[in-house]
């Protein structure tokens, strides 16, 4: 990923200003803690060096939790902060201004049973898990935001589809309470991780507002992982594209949907 943000400024001819990521980065501090508690995927334990200084972030990244975090470390962060030098945790859910630029965000996925449950200290396998599930108090601490320019989340709203040809359609994919969060809250974007599927769509809401998603994919390669976007200083959304290569695929005024979905080899 550091190396695809250097490309991307190549690619612009600009550095960039802050950079997101939604969800599931797995910031374990050694890498026995990675293997003990990321054991669902063979993956390299490879932030223990940006823990310990070995490695450096070429840009601070802010990140929004998924399901698949350091939850032990994170639990006494509820409200965010820094996990490591130039990693920003933003917290279970909030609010804040990036310049002009109005962010909202909910981290975690939907498990029904447990939407309305204490959130416990994870120190239990059991208790780990379920730090991963957003709760009701969490969700309702969003539904009173106005203007919100940029909405994060970790899983899918109910109600986005893809048809390609071959493929079956998905439509368990996505959770009822994000969507009813977004269309109470209707922001200008929507930025999603979780199903490792990328994806560009638009989602209408009563009286002609429109909210456009933008879902990544996991970080195995640029074009669907890595999405970028332009805004101006009263942070309106100028352009936005996929990949490292600076190219837009869209601009302000133009229709945002499936069409732009990047093409993945």
């Amino acid at each position: 990923m550091q190396r695809w943000l250097r490309e991307l400024e190549e690619g612009l001819g600009q550095t960039l200003d802050v950079v997101f990521a939604v969800g599931d980065v797995e910031a374990f501090q050694t890498k026995d803690d990675h293997r003990r508690k990321a054991a669902k995927r063979a993956m390299p334990a490879e932030f223990a060096d940006y823990a310990s200084g070995q490695e450096s972030l070429h840009r601070p990244l802010h990140f929004i939790g998924g399901n698949n975090e350091d939850f032990a470390a994170l639990h006494a962060l509820p409200e965010g902060g820094e996990v490591a030098k130039g990693l920003n945790y933003l917290g279970r859910v909030g609010c804040r201004s990036f310049g002009a630029l109005h962010v909202a965000w909910l981290s975690g996925i939907h498990a029904p049973r447990h939407l309305d449950t204490p959130l416990r200290p994870p120190l239990t396998p059991a208790t780990q898990k379920q730090a991963g599930y957003f709760r009701a108090p969490e969700v309702e601490r969003l539904r009173a935001l106005k203007e919100v320019k940029l909405l994060l989340v970790h899983e899918w709203p109910r109600g986005l589809f893809r048809r390609i040809e071959g493929r079956p359609v998905r439509p368990w994919m996505g959770n009822p309470i994000t969507r009813t969060l977004v269309d109470t809250l209707r922001p200008e974007w929507l930025w999603c991780g979780h199903s490792h599927e990328a994806l560009a769509a638009t989602l209408a809401h009563p009286g002609g507002q429109k909210t456009r998603v933008a879902c990544l994919d996991e970080a195995v390669a640029p074009e669907g992982a890595l999405f970028w976007m332009e805004w101006d200083d009263q942070g309106e959304p100028l352009q936005a594209g996929w990949g490292t290569s600076g190219r837009p695929v869209w601009q302000r005024g133009e229709t945002w949907g499936q069409d732009k979905t990047p093409v993945q080899g």
